[in-house]
């Protein structure tokens, strides 16, 4: 059975099911995929080399065996759900609990 890519698959569509849910809207903004141009970039250089090396190893009984250089896709995925999530989480606090403004004293 591969655990790892139902595992991967599953944070990902509950991070996109709670960023509706909570009605942040993350993943309808240009910004949001701006950054993860950037952190696809990053997690190809950082998980590439622990692939590589090998630091890191994959039991390809556990995942599609399906690799962008040494890195199994799944990985993109994972990490997408994970901070993804994070991210829609901190929106949502920080607009619920926004402390508004006080207006500087005259005088």
């Amino acid at each position: 059975m591969k655990e790892y890519t139902i595992l991967a698959c599953a944070v990902a569509l509950v991070a996109v099911a709670v960023d509706f849910a909570l009605k942040t809207h993350l993943v309808r903004q240009k910004r949001f995929w701006i950054f993860w141009g950037v952190m696809t970039a990053l997690t190809t250089i950082v998980n590439g080399y622990l692939t590589w090396r090998p630091i890191v190893v994959y039991g390809e009984a556990f995942n599609l065996g399906i690799r962008l250089f040494t890195i199994p896709v799944e990985d993109y995925l994972y990490g997408f759900g994970l901070i993804t999530l994070n991210l829609v989480i901190w929106e949502y606090l920080t607009r619920r609990y926004r402390i508004p403004e006080i207006p500087p004293e005259k005088g």
